[in-house]
């Protein structure tokens, strides 16, 4: 390693150690690692590409239909890339898909949009639980809660419509403007400061 890139790296072997000259490395370095962020979005989407999971329609389609049906409906930018980004945890985590997808998104959309796709599986699951065996209306235990009507339609208008291969559905590099848009504001972090 060359002394000039050994200069940016903090020194420190355990943060008890560290200095601010080593934690402005650290958060120099962080920069990088955010600006990049939307481009490992988009790769981890194209992932889900041709990953079919026994649907008529791949992972990815089905998250471009989702988003294009949101758009079509002139729903507000969040929404759209909430739409586009909620099962892009599938591949990761296919028994908390939501949980990752909530996860990545935390830190860019409202808490309402936030809660609509942390919640978006188990209200998802009223239009097939039933044939799996399991309870239908696990969404009802959310009953009366301010966004369940907001998460309900979410998944009857865009969600569980989005499956259908013969849907003019946009490209992924359509919405490529609208993550990076989105993406590039923090509205919550531990990072962030008030």
């Amino acid at each position: 390693m060359a002394d000039t890139d050994r200069q940016q790296l903090a020194t420190f072997t355990a943060m008890t150690e560290g200095t601010a000259e080593d934690w402005r490395c650290v958060a120099e370095s962080s920069i990088h690692s955010f600006l990049g962020l939307p481009d490992r979005v988009v790769a981890h989407l194209r992932l889900l590409d041709g990953d079919f999971g026994g649907f008529a329609v791949d992972r990815l389609t089905h998250s471009l239909q989702t988003a294009t049906r949101a758009e079509a409906a002139n729903r507000d930018d969040e929404y759209v890339f909430c739409a586009l980004m909620h099962d892009i945890g599938d591949t990761l985590g296919p028994a908390n898909h939501a949980d990752i997808a909530a996860a990545i998104i935390r830190p860019f959309v409202s808490e309402q949009h936030h809660w609509m796709v942390a919640n978006h599986g188990i209200f998802q699951g009223y239009y097939f639980f039933h044939h799996l065996g399991l309870d239908r209306d696990m969404r009802e235990q959310f009953r009366g809660h301010p966004w369940f009507d907001f998460t309900a339609e979410f998944c009857a208008e865009y969600d569980q419509t989005a499956f259908d291969p013969g849907y003019p559905t946009k490209p992924l590099e359509h919405f490529e403007p609208l993550i990076r848009s989105v993406m590039a504001n923090t509205k919550t972090s531990i990072y962030k400061q008030s």
